[in-house]
């Protein structure tokens, strides 16, 4: 079988196969054997190089100006020779010749080679990160392979990505072929082909692992309103669903915790606290305080911070360990939580926040806010010009002219009336 012959088939084969565009191959064969050709003919020839999509034959072809005197071979050539191809021929003309060398057919397999090669790396690179984008901001299961220093690197299947330290759960251990659910949070492309980005820290992985193990979160009867967490220890989850016959709360946790304790086992027992989201943001504040019962809450939304009572006994509940409860409770609700005890407010203001003045382009913005001016917007009719200046003859040029030639007259009246 011929060279040609076999360069075609296995770039029908390639094309099947991988999904790369024949078309493209040839092109970038074409250009390639034009950078071959011109080392032999000179830089500064003009050279063109086609191949036979049928029969994949090669043709080499040059153009050449026709003149009385060449002073460059590489891009000119005679009238007396021109005219031995084209009896036609004048100066000034130009020609295409073929040149094809003789040991092309050796120099075009190997170019051809090299550029199916790279071809096929770049549509595989494509292909890879096409998979990959499409799963960006998703959950997926990874394969652990093998430890970098601190990092893990892990199998995606066809593809490998490393678990930076600062994305692991705290403490957790890795061992060869565990399986651990992982998030990716952003796919670029590079040279080398797409680089994933993963975390087992991010909120998001336990936003999905709740779609996993919850129906009614995955079908959108419950939604998850916000998460707060810090990995490996605890979490928060705010949960809330119009429906009145459903329990958020309940749904989550699933019957004797069933639910709710797989997602924690996943995350080597961090430990899961699910509340009740309200928009009234005094119930949300004490929701997210629990375990901890409150007493009460006072805001100030221009600050955006709480004031919160708790009973004596509860306030170290409130708090939590190093203060964990109560940050993720403000990290949860966006609020700052200020936490008292019933005895520690005893003959204090504490529930009274200073007045503080605000800067006066502020109350402005809110009192000029969009809803004021779209009652007037809307009504188009109420700027037309006709109407709001009297029909257009209320300010227009005649009346103008008429007030200022009778204004001095009316004004010398008055004045004369008056002494």
């Amino acid at each position: 079988m011929d060279t040609g012959r076999e360069l075609i088939e296995a770039l029908n084969l390639v094309a099947q196969e991988r999904g790369i565009d024949k078309e493209l191959i040839f092109e970038a064969i074409e250009a390639s054997l034009v950078s071959a050709c011109k080392r032999q003919y000179g830089q500064n020839a003009e050279i063109r190089v086609t191949v036979n999509r049928e029969t994949g034959v090669y043709t080499v072809m040059s153009k050449k100006a026709i003149v009385e005197t060449v002073e460059d071979p590489e891009i000119q050539i005679s009238l007396e020779d021109a005219r031995k191809i084209h009896s036609n021929a004048e100066i000034d003309d130009e020609i295409e010749l073929v040149v094809t060398p003789k040991n092309f057919g050796r120099i075009s397999a190997q170019t051809a080679k090299q550029v199916v090669t790279q071809k096929f790396r770049e549509a595989e690179r494509e292909i890879l990160y096409n998979e990959f984008i499409s799963k960006e901001n998703e959950m997926v299961t990874a394969v652990v392979q093998r430890m970098d220093k601190r990092n893990v690197i892990v199998s995606l299947g066809r593809l490998e990505a490393t678990l930076p330290a600062g994305e692991q759960i705290p403490r957790e251990r890795y061992n060869f072929s565990d399986r651990i659910k992982v998030y990716i949070s952003d796919v670029r492309q590079s040279s080398k082909g797409p680089i994933v980005n993963i975390s087992r820290a991010h909120p998001e992985l336990l936003r999905h692992l709740f779609e996993q193990e919850v129906p009614e979160i995955y079908d959108g009867t419950v939604e998850i309103k916000a998460i707060a967490r810090e990995p490996g220890s605890r979490s928060k989850v705010a949960v809330y669903t119009e429906q009145p016959n459903v329990d958020p709360i309940g749904a989550c946790v699933g019957q004797s915790g069933h639910r709710v304790n797989l997602i924690s086992g996943e995350l080597r027992g961090e430990r899961l606290d699910i509340v009740q989201w309200s928009e009234d943001p005094s119930k949300f504040i004490a929701a997210a305080l629990s375990p901890s019962k409150v007493i009460q809450v006072a805001l100030s939304p221009y600050e955006n911070s709480a004031k919160v009572i708790v009973p004596d006994t509860q306030l170290s509940l409130a708090i939590g360990k190093e203060g964990q409860n109560a940050r993720l409770a403000a990290k949860l609700t966006g609020w700052s939580i200020d936490i008292k005890s019933e005895s520690q407010i005893e003959g204090t203001d504490f529930l009274v926040f200073p007045v503080v003045e605000r800067p006066a382009e502020e109350v402005y913005e809110e009192y000029y806010e969009e809803e004021y001016y779209d009652e007037y917007d809307d009504s188009e009719e109420y700027y037309e010009e006709e109407e709001y200046y009297d029909d257009g003859e209320y300010y227009d040029d005649e009346y103008y002219d008429e007030y200022y030639e009778e204004a001095p007259a009316q004004a010398a009246a008055t004045e004369e009336a008056a002494t």
